[in-house]
Order: C-alpha cells, then sequence, then structure tokens
C-alpha cells in the first residue's frame, strides 16, 4: 500500500466513524455526559477527515483533474468552518468577541471566495449541482460577515452556532456517504438520482433540522451586548 491509499483509507474510516457518531449524538439528551463525549469523538473524526482530505485535494490537481481539486478545496474550507466554529462556539461562550474575531472573519472570506468560485466554474461548465452548491459558501460567508458586525448577540449565541456548525458538518459527512460510498456500494442506482439525492437531500434534512432546533433551542433568553471584536 503506498501513501496515498493509506490517506484514502484513514480519509474513508474516520468519515465513517463520523457518520456514525454524528448520528449518535444528534439522538443523545443534548448537554448529558453522552452527547458531550460523542461530539467530541465526532469533532475528532471530522479533524481526521479533514487533514487527510488536504492531499486529496492536491493529488486531484496533479493528476490533471482541476475541477475535483477545487471542489474538494471547497469541501476542505466548509469542514474547516464547521469544525472551528463547533468547537469554539462552545469554548468561547462567555466570550462572544473572541469568537467573532479574526479566525472568523478570515473564514467568512474563504466561504465567500470559494464558493463563488465553485459557482461560476459550474456556470461555465454548465453543472447545475456545482453551481448551486457553490451557493452553500456564498451564503455562509455573507452570514459570517454579518454577524461580524453585529453589536449585540441574544444570550444563547454559542448554541445556535454550534448546532449549526455541527449541522453543516452533518451534511457534509453524508454528502460524503451518498455521493461516494452510496455509489460503490449499489453502483445499479441511477446515477443522476442519487447525485441529486446526496448534494441536495442533506442541505434539505439540515435546514427542516435547524428549523426545528430554532424553535426549541434558538429563543433568546438573555440579550447581551458584544465587546468589540477581538483576535479569534
Amino acid at each position: 500500500m503506498n501513501p496515498y491509499d493509506l490517506i484514502v483509507l484513514i480519509h474513508l474510516a474516520t468519515g465513517s466513524v463520523a457518520l456514525a457518531t454524528f448520528w449518535l449524538a444528534a439522538f443523545a439528551r443534548k448537554g448529558g455526559p453522552l452527547h458531550r463525549a460523542v461530539g467530541k469523538l465526532f469533532l475528532l473524526a471530522m479533524l481526521a477527515v479533514l487533514i487527510s482530505g488536504v492531499p486529496m485535494a492536491i493529488n486531484q490537481f496533479l493528476q490533471g483533474r482541476p475541477i475535483g481539486g477545487v471542489f474538494l478545496s471547497y469541501l476542505v474550507v466548509l469542514v474547516s468552518t464547521g469544525c472551528w466554529s463547533a468547537w469554539f462556539a462552545l469554548r468561547y461562550k462567555r466570550e462572544p468577541a473572541r469568537f467573532y474575531g479574526r479566525t472568523n472573519a478570515v473564514l467568512s472570506v474563504l466561504n465567500l471566495a470559494s464558493g463563488a468560485t465553485v459557482s461560476i466554474l459550474g456556470a461555465v461548465i454548465g453543472s447545475l449541482l456545482l453551481g448551486g452548491f457553490g451557493m452553500v459558501g456564498v451564503l455562509i460567508g455573507i452570514g459570517g460577515l454579518r454577524a461580524l458586525r453585529r453589536n449585540e448577540r441574544p444570550g444563547n449565541w454559542w448554541l445556535k452556532e454550534h448546532y449549526g456548525a455541527m449541522l453543516g458538518n452533518g451534511v457534509a459527512t453524508h454528502i460524503a456517504f451518498l455521493g461516494i460510498g452510496l455509489r460503490r456500494l449499489l453502483p445499479e442506482l441511477d446515477l443522476g438520482a442519487l447525485q441529486m439525492l446526496a448534494w441536495f437531500g442533506p442541505l434539505v434534512v439540515a435546514g427542516l433540522a435547524g428549523l426545528w432546533l430554532d424553535r426549541r433551542y434558538g429563543r433568546a433568553p438573555v440579550a447581551r451586548r458584544a465587546a468589540p471584536a477581538a483576535a479569534g
């Protein structure tokens, strides 16, 4: 087994762990010991997916597949943002200025730029999937930059940032499974239908889950004025 094959194997193995722990954390009692422990394991698995995904993206460019390289690089940006936000929203829940600092600003700009690049690429090659999925990064980037400018935040801002980021990570995990893993397990499935399901199905489910979580946990108990933005 060459080094690149080992990287791909690690990527697949840790992605499988992330897929399993996502659902275990989702059904565990929120804030309980099991939820916290499994959530940490999920983020560690996602970190391994992220690290192993970088050389995979580079390999796409080296193999003369720039579209695949651009798309995988875009996924690296999305997953990096989700992992950072999910972890530091909890760590900085009493320090919103640290969360909404330079790191958050850089990630927002990267999402906006990479999402716009993927959307433009989709328009150039006539891919509705790329064009539509690139808008996810654009919306994340715009939302992140707008959040940096707010002077007041609800007392539970950190909770909304946390579960929003975890949903985003779940979307990335399920897109990888449905778009790659399931296609290999069931090659007889219709490729066009599977691509639509793989790319947009998780987004729809995550959107509905986000609305439900907003109704249950998203109401602000206390309004706080944020301190001036500092380094993240």
